[in-house]
């Protein structure tokens, strides 16, 4: 497939996604819960999880913004949903790795899942936060939960 086809086809994706959003809208009784907002365009991404059992029970978001982040949002939680708080941890960090040019290998990327075609986005710098901004809600609400079960590595007390 051409490099213009294969284009075209991630546009389709990321379009379909933000039109016919999954996960969009409140869970119930939410273990973990993060805010971002992006004051640059004034995207907003309300994530909610439902862990039990180290694992992602339930995702759901709210918020508005560019049909790039609303995209994002729904990639990342059909990604992620079912997935261990740390396979979705390492998920969050190979798309955030892909935003700042660290390429992984196709493996990698394909347990991004529809996600993966976000990556086509990072030649656009100024669409980098709209893409990354649920992911890193993401990132936030599953370390601020180990934090508070003292589940983090902390070196400086060894």
């Amino acid at each position: 497939m051409g490099l213009s086809k294969l284009n075209q086809l991630y546009r389709a994706v990321i379009l379909d996604a933000a039109a016919h959003p999954h996960h969009k809208g409140k869970i119930t009784m939410p273990t973990n819960q993060q805010t971002l907002h992006n004051p640059t365009c004034g995207d907003t991404v309300n994530l909610e999880l439902r862990v039990a059992g180290g694992r992602i029970a339930q995702i759901g978001f709210t918020g508005d913004g560019c049909t790039i982040s609303q995209a994002s949002a729904s990639m990342m939680a059909d990604a992620v949903a079912g997935k261990t708080t740390e396979e979705a941890l390492a998920m969050a960090k190979i798309f955030s790795d892909e935003a700042i040019g660290k390429q992984h290998r196709p493996a990698e990327l394909a347990k991004l899942g529809d996600a993966q075609a976000l990556t086509s986005i990072m030649q656009f710098p100024a669409r980098i936060k709209c893409a990354t901004l649920s992911w890193w809600a993401l990132t936030r609400a599953l370390e601020q939960d180990n934090q508070e079960r003292g589940d983090t590595d902390d070196r400086q007390s060894k």
